[in-house]
């Protein structure tokens, strides 16, 4: 369903705003008369919406992930760039409504400022993702290669995958363990576990799942200087007087560290909806020329972590950075070939009652990092 600004019959008006609801979106970039264009479509159609889009000179905002392999991720931006030949002032951007949170700001301001000095190690349990069997039977498209393209990693775990390589950037060297319906009678991973070895010698470790009851959401980056953490909505930084690299070598003691001050670090709390401040941010883009918060070119990156992820895990090998992107598109190909999802989907209103969809309150997945 894609909305233009032009009226038509049957159309709706709210605050003085004509809507027109189309479904069809070659129709609806055609007729509407829109200048932009939100893609929130199942994400196995963001590619040929947003080319497009771009080849009618159309800004776009794309939700979340960009595509579910890095191959159409960068074909979306090619489309883009293409089109900017033409007209140079066409903004693409991502919605990763995350990068609006305090708390996260704050923690990427951290290494940037070179306050954590040397990074070491980067760790993020993020399993506070529970979902039932009833979730993953609520859509015939859910959890199924065909359907959706993956699991935990591409539907729940993109912002995570994003700020981790917007706080510390991507790895080098990915090995990943992806157990593909452990828990849930899916066909995708529910639990994926990732160890990252990075050119600058800091490892980082992805640990999520679906499955975990309570779960956890523990970030950790540590430094020479000292070590972040951010859980339960707290910011807390134990600080280092001395660098414990400098420690190891230079002390005369043989177990005690250098001494640490736990800090209780403030961050800016908003009240506006993330959403709602990256809408604003996409339209000051166009109008004014302001900075994106996520340029969608930022949104490849969480893409190819994702990927590397599963594909070490279903190679059983390491996966070097960059990788072979038409080597994992090959690989979904097969996939999405073998996934039961045009079975599923003559099943699924069998599983569920038409009363038992329209009573899921989806609200409630919505993830703050607190």
């Amino acid at each position: 369903m894609i909305v233009g600004t032009k009226g038509r019959p049957g159309q709706l008006e709210q605050d003085g705003i004509r809507t027109v609801v189309y479904n069809d979106y070659h129709k609806a970039l055609a007729e509407s008369g829109a200048e932009t264009v939100l893609i929130a479509t199942p994400h196995t159609s963001h590619l040929e919406i947003a080319s497009e889009a771009f080849s009618r000179g159309l800004h776009v905002l794309v939700e979340k992930p960009l595509a579910i392999h890095a191959l159409d991720a960068r074909r979306m931006v090619n489309a883009w760039e293409a089109a900017k030949t033409t007209k140079p002032e066409l903004i693409f951007a991502a919605m990763f409504q995350q990068r609006t949170q305090g708390h996260w700001r704050r923690i990427k301001s951290l290494p940037e400022e070179g306050e954590l000095g040397r990074l070491v190690r980067t760790t993020w349990i993020i399993t506070d993702w529970f979902r039932t069997q009833r979730y993953y039977d609520s859509g015939n498209w859910r959890a199924t290669w065909g359907g959706e393209g993956g699991g935990v990693l591409l539907n729940q775990c993109p912002h995570n995958l994003d700020l981790y390589n917007w706080f510390v950037g991507l790895p080098a060297l990915v090995h990943g363990h992806c157990s593909l319906g452990k828990y849930h009678d899916i066909e995708v991973e529910d639990e994926v576990s990732a160890y990252f070895e990075h050119k600058n010698g800091m490892v980082g470790h992805f640990i999520t799942s679906t499955a975990e009851a309570p779960g956890t959401n523990r970030l950790e980056i540590v430094g020479e200087n000292g070590k972040l953490v951010c859980e339960h909505g707290a910011l807390t930084f134990h600080r280092n007087r001395r660098s414990m690299l400098s420690w190891l070598k230079e002390s005369d003691e043989c177990f005690s560290g250098p001494e640490c001050w736990k800090i209780d670090l403030p961050y800016a709390f908003n009240p506006e909806p993330g959403h709602r401040l990256m809408l604003e941010n996409f339209a000051a883009a166009i109008l004014r020329g302001e900075p994106l918060i996520a340029p969608a070119t930022d949104g490849v990156p969480a893409v190819l972590l994702g990927n590397a992820i599963l594909y070490s895990s279903q190679k059983n090998l390491p996966i070097a950075l960059p990788m072979d992107e038409q080597a994992y598109a090959d690989m979904m190909a097969e996939l999405t070939a073998n996934s039961r999802y045009a079975e599923h989907s003559k099943t699924i209103n069998s599983v569920m009652k038409p009363e038992q969809k329209s009573a899921l309150d989806f609200s409630k997945s919505f993830h703050t990092g607190k």
